[in-house]
């Protein structure tokens, strides 16, 4: 008795959880957490190993490698992705974005694998670009491979593959609440509790094994050198202000990544050269900074990798209060903007594997920087330092690339341990992507999807389409008829089975196309006619057909752009053999019982 009233409790809260029968999510989630942890751990020393080599290397061979280093990443990383695994080339996050969309969030462990060599080869060897996009890209193959083991569903394996997600960012950033909202925010956009719950014990359990082998988990130094005021009312102007000019900033960034991504497409060279000639244009670049800054022979390009050591110095008082003048101190901080914009479109734009939420930091700092060199030169704020409005500028960088002002105050402020800068944080943030979305519709993710045909649309209505597929749906019975018979039995089999449209097959029960009931009313002007028709006269073979395993959002698609009342599902087994009928009534009641039960 007692036993049976437990179970039942442990059901009510099951149920109060929104998990239901998927109560096991919750440990897997820790888990998934705690190995994406370990990998992260092993995958970000790998990145720092090849520099080891630079610092250890004499003053007179530094130049060769600054210029030979890309090169030779930038190679390896060519050979990695063109035999491995073409999906570890680019930012990563797009390809996750996919996977969740139109792969039923399917992601190949070989992708894992492919994107850790390609990311050290690329990041490791002075490349532009950040750790974001590949940790992401890893925790999301080490969770969707989990569910393909357990053969979950498609839903389930979204959530799990949110959960690796999760603990990637969570581990290399030490910031698990902007890793839950990364998840939530940019790739599953569905904040339900059932989603909700496993992804934040995934998050916790990544930060908590990462802090347990790890004794230095800031990712910025920050609190010996730099002192946060208060935010004052008067500042606000100054805030909206940088908010507009990092959303123009992020935009002009975004365009020129994809300008020089179509640019390499459009070359008709090997792939394995193409990030070859990247690496050499950016092994130029570093020589160019060092003989125009008489940069010092124990330091790389400021551009050179993730940028964190940079950012650091950006964030710091010293940094500002050491300069000779303010112009050449604003001058030093557009020519970094620069020299970074162009390392991260040369890096990624031909073929290198990293992310580009550590490059939008590093311009964030630079943009935030020279906005606040000229806020103190113009006396436009007493007690704000430049290093408070690099700070600020991070996060609405971020948050305008990524159109996720959620994501990114949180991870500016975790990453930082600042809460005195939270308001203008938030000010900034949602200004600066006011400004990004009114200029482009995409962020730097979908843009990619968008120019694959594929969309990401609002977050309520197409996550609940997504997890629905057609065989979830009841269909209705094809009713069918063959091209040689006459329109006349169109008309009686209407009245026999009250069919509006018609499924036209061969002698072998071949898919030919349908008869739609617009078709069949616009014959019935001409009544007289009707038996003199043959059904081939009134067939239609444009019509796309369904697959059972399609999710709801692709085929609400379909119907959008044919004005049809139904389309046909074959079945997957067979060549062409119809299935039924999907409708677009019983599509949306579908849906709005999907909706009832969020």
């Amino acid at each position: 008795m007692m036993r049976a009233r437990r179970i039942r409790k442990f059901r009510r809260l099951r149920n109060r959880l929104g998990l239901g029968r998927d109560w096991y999510l919750v440990l897997l989630a820790a888990v998934i957490g705690s190995g994406t942890a370990c990998v992260a751990m092993g995958f970000m020393w790998l990145i720092h190993l090849p520099l080891y080599l630079f610092t250890d290397t004499p003053s007179k061979w530094r130049m060769a490698l600054i210029f030979g280093f890309p090169i030779l990443g930038a190679a390896l990383t060519g050979v990695i992705v063109h035999y491995l695994a073409s999906e570890a080339r680019g930012h990563g996050v797009p390809e996750v974005l996919q996977a969740i969309n139109r792969r039923k969030s399917r992601i190949k462990l070989r992708v894992a694998v492919a994107k850790i060599a390609s990311a050290i080869t690329t990041i490791g060897t002075g490349g532009s670009a950040g750790v974001e996009g590949p940790i992401v890209q890893i925790g999301s193959a080490i969770g969707s491979n989990a569910g393909r083991f357990l053969k979950a569903n498609p839903q389930n394996t979204a959530t799990m593959l949110g959960c690796g997600a999760a603990a990637g960012i969570a581990s290399v950033f030490n910031a698990p609440i902007a890793g839950i909202f990364f998840v939530l925010e940019i790739l599953l956009r569905d904040f339900s509790i059932r989603t909700f719950t496993p992804i934040v014990i995934a998050a916790v359990f990544s930060a908590a094994v990462t802090q347990a082998f790890t004794e230095d988990i800031e990712v910025f130094h920050l609190l010996d050198n730099m002192q946060v005021n208060a935010f004052f009312a008067l500042e606000i102007p100054n805030y909206i202000l940088m908010g507009i000019v990092c959303g123009l900033a992020a935009v002009v960034f975004i365009k020129a990544l994809y300008f020089t991504e179509d640019r390499y497409n459009a070359f008709k060279i090997h792939p394995i050269i193409k990030p070859i000639t990247g690496g050499a244009v950016l092994g130029l670049l570093g020589l160019s900074h060092v003989w125009l800054f008489n940069v010092k022979d124990g330091d790389l390009p400021p551009f050179y990798g993730n940028g964190y050591s940079v950012i650091e110095n950006l964030l710091s008082t010293d940094y500002y209060s050491t300069a000779n003048s303010t112009g050449g101190l604003f001058t030093a901080l557009l020519a970094i903007f620069v020299f970074k914009a162009l390392a991260t479109c040369l890096t990624l734009g031909s073929g290198g594997s990293g992310g580009v939420f550590a490059p939008s930091l590093m311009l964030g700092a630079c943009v935030g920087g020279a906005f606040g060199v000229l806020v103190d030169a113009l006396n436009w704020a007493e007690h704000a330092s430049p290093a408070h409005y690099a700070l600020v500028g991070m996060a609405a960088v971020v948050a305008a690339t990524t159109h996720a002002p959620l994501t990114a105050i949180l991870i500016v402020y975790e990453i930082t341990g600042n809460y005195e800068i939270i308001l203008p944080l938030m000010l900034a943030a949602v200004i600066s992507t006011i400004v990004s979305r009114l200029i482009m519709r995409d962020s730097i993710y979908t843009l990619k999807l968008r120019r694959r045909g594929i969309r990401i649309g609002a977050m309520s209505d197409l996550t609940v389409l997504r997890r629905l597929s057609v065989s979830d749906v009841l269909l209705a019975d094809a009713v069918t008829v063959r091209p040689t018979d006459s329109a006349q039995k169109l008309l009686e089999l209407s009245e026999l089975h009250y069919a509006r449209d018609f499924v036209v097959i061969d002698d072998r029960g071949h898919y030919v196309g349908m008869v739609t009931n617009a078709d069949l009313q616009s014959a019935l002007v001409y009544r007289e006619a009707i038996p003199l028709l043959q059904v081939s006269e009134l067939c239609r073979s444009d019509l796309p057909t369904v697959a059972p395993d399609e999710t709801l959002d692709t085929v609400l698609d379909k119907f959008a752009r044919h004005d049809v009342l139904s389309l046909p599902v074959l079945h997957e087994t067979t060549d062409g053999h119809v299935k039924g009928l999907i409708t677009r009534s019983r599509l949306m009641t579908k849906y709005q019982r999907a909706l009832a039960r969020e």
